[in-house]
């Protein structure tokens, strides 16, 4: 996935959780719209070297929208609008072992009891329906060389944890994918310290039979790739 032409700046400040004063390489300060909703630890220190680009939107609110930070070994992309899409183009190409032999990715299909599964993938052997309901979530923490997720409670992740374990009876197939947006890391676990609950039904998940695959990503001011798989510790 190529970006557009980046904006250079330095962050001032990130507050209200969807949002975050910048200074420009020209110098002039704005407030731009940052599209993550975790706490992004060790990502939005007053000062850190940032990246911005231009919003898609007739009449934005906010004109730019932060992409990119300097953080531990390298750049951390914090969007969390691209993980999706990033994760279907990969998985439709064949990128992952995981999800191969479907005909079908779709996008946002309702299941369980209230979620829409980010992707359901589908085939029918001998006419029997075959489905893996997948969910997609975007991690920017680091701890040394391991990346973590939640890096804050999150009720809703827990939740699409259940509706992915609900499936399983129902004789479909599911995935929880982390996608890892950045590359100076090796291994990928759960951030116990931070949501022990969320760690705790990650793992039933994983007893119970749903896959759990972690992307890391390559980064630049170009634009984010899907690197390789890294090794989930539970």
């Amino acid at each position: 996935m190529n970006f557009p032409a980046l904006i250079p700046g330095v962050l001032l400040r990130r507050y209200k959780r969807f949002l975050a004063d910048v200074r420009l390489d020209s110098g002039e300060e704005l407030t731009a719209l940052v599209r993550n909703t975790g706490s992004l630890t060790g990502c939005s220190e007053p000062g850190s070297r940032i990246w911005l680009r231009q919003s898609t939107q007739k009449n934005p609110r906010y004109a730019l929208i932060w992409t990119l930070v300097e953080a531990g070994k390298g750049l951390v992309c914090v969007d969390t609008g691209l993980p999706n899409q990033l994760v279907i183009d990969y998985v439709r190409n064949g990128g992952m072992a995981e999800l191969a032999g479907f005909r079908e990715y779709l996008a946002e299909v309702p299941y369980g009891a209230s979620s829409r599964a980010d992707l359901c993938c589908r085939v029918h052997p001998d006419h029997m329906l075959r489905r893996c309901w997948v969910e997609v979530k975007a991690t920017t923490m680091a701890q040394g060389r391991v990346a973590l997720f939640p890096d804050a409670v999150t009720l809703r992740g827990r939740r699409h944890l259940q509706e992915l374990q609900s499936v399983l009876a129902d004789e479909d197939e599911a995935c929880q994918i982390f996608l890892v947006q950045r590359s100076d890391v090796e291994r990928f676990r759960p951030a116990d310290h931070i949501d022990p609950a969320y760690g705790a039904e990650l793992r039933r998940a994983a007893a119970a039979g749903v896959k759990l695959v972690a992307l890391r990503t390559k980064v630049s001011t170009s634009g984010i790739s899907i690197d390789r798989e890294l090794p989930v510790e539970l």
